[in-house]
């Protein structure tokens, strides 16, 4: 694989690790900013709409530009977010500074993939994109935990003053390693919206918004839920991200296997597999080692559902496969965003913080019933190798 790919690889990392890191900070954020830990939770919702607001609408202005210098230039925005973030003086700075990152993020992961692809011979495209989100998960399984760690040890803010390291890490490996990329002929985007358009488009959206948004209704608050539910120290919250983060390790293969078999068929067995790991969760709150169990179990569901979300929708794209691929990032996060809101206004109503794994499992279900009216023909097909 090029050496120029790892250096993508390692701004995906950079920029999950931001993206995550917050879950772990919750009560230090709330803490510091005089806020409520449902307030807290609306920076999780800022990051994901900022998601969404730069996937659809950046990205596509941006794919006539050249590709290094639209990449460097994301990751030093990137690294002034996080910098934003580190210095932010009050919790509306600190809300505006996770939405400008967000921005960058969107962009970065729709070029990046399209940059991996031009680097390598056509039968290694799926290869060179899986290894630059490999610095996704490993962000999962190490970067946000240690992050969490740092900023308990050291305050909140240096979590984010590292990151920012990284990013600057990443824009100079990307400016050093990455060679020239010619730019595509200019699509015809009314096109692509207009194929976006259709019912089942629509409807694939609808899925993975729902299917997936219900995960952060719950594992936005899963630092508070670990300490005053479980009754753990804070200090074995990082140690509990890293679990939570072998479990997407685990789950994300097992669940394309499963996709390998049909799309709609491993869509429906991951949706259900979720909405058990939630309902799990609410019972295993106030005990160590279900909770130990069922964070591993939760990590695994949430992360087996993703192959078969973003290939359904794939799938139902049509002439619209530049767009196609950006509007699932933001679908993706328009659920994060929903998810992590009903969870704060849920928190801030004075609904226990227990019966949130019970919410998010009921949005979840919105997602597995829709996946239940496409037809059957469609779900026999197999994900094309």
């Amino acid at each position: 694989m090029p050496i120029a790919i790892w250096a993508l690889a390692i701004g995906a990392f950079a920029i999950c690790t931001s993206e995550f890191v917050i879950m772990g900070l919750l009560q230090e954020v709330a803490n510091d900013l005089s806020i409520t830990i449902g307030q807290s939770g609306f920076l999780v919702t800022g990051y994901a709409l900022g998601v969404v607001l730069g996937a659809p609408f950046l990205t596509p202005f941006l794919v006539g530009l050249k590709r290094k210098p639209v990449l460097i230039g994301l990751m030093l925005l990137f690294t002034l977010g996080n910098i934003a973030c580190a210095i932010a003086p009050s919790y509306e700075t600190m809300l505006v500074a996770r939405l400008v990152t967000a921005l960058a993020q969107a962009t970065f992961f729709g070029l990046g993939a399209v940059v991996a692809t031009k680097l390598v011979p056509a039968d290694k495209q799926a290869s060179a994109i899986a290894a630059m989100f490999m610095g996704a998960t490993l962000a999962n399984i190490f970067g946000a935990p240690l992050g969490t760690f740092i900023g308990q040890e050291l305050g909140w803010r240096s979590a984010f003053y590292v990151i920012a390291v990284l990013g600057v890490l990443s824009a100079l490996s990307i400016a050093k390693l990455l060679p020239s990329i010619k730019k595509e002929a200019t699509s015809n985007l009314a096109a692509e919206f207009r194929a976006l358009a259709q019912p089942g488009m629509i409807r694939a959206l609808l899925i993975t918004i729902f299917g997936f948004g219900g995960t952060f209704t719950a594992f936005t608050y899963i630092s508070p839920m670990l300490t005053e539910l479980t009754g753990m120290s804070i200090d074995y919250v990082p140690a509990m991200l890293l679990l939570f983060g072998f479990g997407m390790a685990v789950g994300n293969p097992l669940g394309a296997r499963l996709s390998n078999k049909g799309i709609v068929f491993g869509m429906r067995v991951t949706l259900m597999a979720l909405i058990l790991a939630l309902v799990a969760l609410y019972f295993a709150t106030h005990s160590t080692i279900a909770m130990v169990i069922v964070t591993f179990l939760f990590g695994a569901a949430m992360f087996a559902t993703i192959p078969s979300l973003q290939t359904y929708v794939l799938s139902e794209a049509g002439k619209a496969p530049v767009l196609a691929s950006a509007f699932n990032i933001a679908a993706f996060n328009l659920g994060n965003a929903g998810g992590a809101w009903l969870g704060g206004i849920s928190i801030d109503g004075g609904v226990e913080l227990g019966l949130l794994p019970l919410i998010a499992a009921a949005v979840s279900v919105v997602g597995l019933l829709l996946s239940l009216t496409i037809s059957t023909q469609k779900s026999a097909q197999p994900v094309a190798a």
